[in-house]
């Protein structure tokens, strides 16, 4: 008989909360850090509350503490589960994925695999949803940590930013130039590596063509394999409806989804942000 299995990721994966609720699944907030006071990431603050105080602050994020984890964890051991999965943000964006490393270490007697995503977003998502499924399906661990690499490696997400000003302050700008976007709005198609980190696959000009081009990309990825995908943004609700609905044209998408980015990604992109993640099946 397979061990009980718990799945544990943090907010930045922006699930829904029903889909975290109906699936089990264990989230550890980040923060997001105001002069005076702090906020759990989709818990005490949502993206909206963020965006529309960016003109009096910009807030700084922070990571679950080790002690945070080691509390998640110790309790989820006292619920019987034998075994733990974490899948969390990219080690290339964020110190999280070392702090459960670090927290996992204080529990030589159980089993449990902390996974870097090296990814962003709904593209942690998707490994968790795959990964929920899985597992109940009578998926081992062992199994589990073989898919969620072979689907990470071919994992994609590809995003714009209205302006490169927020992943600058936020130290988050990877291989990105910071210059770019000066001159002749030229707008960074951006997408994530094979480190988790951001770099510039392509170069545009005007927001209009920077969105066509993640259509584009994506009807190439469409042409070698059928893709799951998801659509994702952050205060730009209805440009990201209008390319949802130019992807839905896409025959070889065979599964397609709609989210926004939580408050700590948003802090980091900014308003305006728009993108997507997918895998091929």
């Amino acid at each position: 008989m397979a061990e009980k299995i718990a799945l544990v990721t943090d907010s930045t994966g922006d699930l829904s909360k029903e889909y975290v609720e109906e699936n089990n699944i264990h989230v550890l907030p980040l923060k997001v850090v105001y002069r005076d006071k702090e906020y759990l990431d989709r818990v005490d603050i949502q993206p909206d509350q963020v965006y529309e105080r960016l003109d009096q602050e910009i807030p700084s994020t922070s990571m679950p503490s080790v002690g945070e984890v080691i509390d998640l964890f110790s309790r989820l051991i006292k619920e019987g589960y034998k075994e733990i999965l974490s899948i969390n943000i990219s080690s290339g964006l964020s110190g999280t994925f070392n702090t459960v490393r670090l927290a996992a270490s204080h529990f030589p007697g159980v089993k449990i695999e902390v996974l870097d995503s090296k990814s962003i977003s709904m593209g942690i998502g998707l490994l968790v949803q795959e990964a929920a499924s899985f597992i109940k399906n009578g998926g081992n661990l062992t199994g589990a940590v073989e898919r969620m690499h072979q689907i990470r490696d071919n994992l994609k997400v590809i995003f714009v930013v209205k302006t490169l000003e927020y992943l600058k302050r936020g130290g988050r700008i990877g291989y990105v130039s910071a210059a770019m976007g000066c001159l002749l709005d030229l707008k960074p198609v951006i997408a994530v590596n094979q480190e988790g980190k951001y770099f510039t696959l392509a170069k545009v000009r005007g927001r209009k063509k920077s969105l066509e081009k993640i259509v584009e990309i994506v009807k190439e990825a469409a042409e070698k394999n059928r893709l799951r995908l998801v659509v994702m943004h952050g205060d730009a609700k209805e440009e990201a409806k209008c390319l949802f609905e130019e992807l839905k044209k896409i025959t070889r998408i065979s599964e397609i989804r709609f989210g926004e980015v939580g408050p700590v990604i948003g802090v980091h992109t900014g308003p305006g942000v728009v993108g997507v993640a997918f895998y091929p099946e």
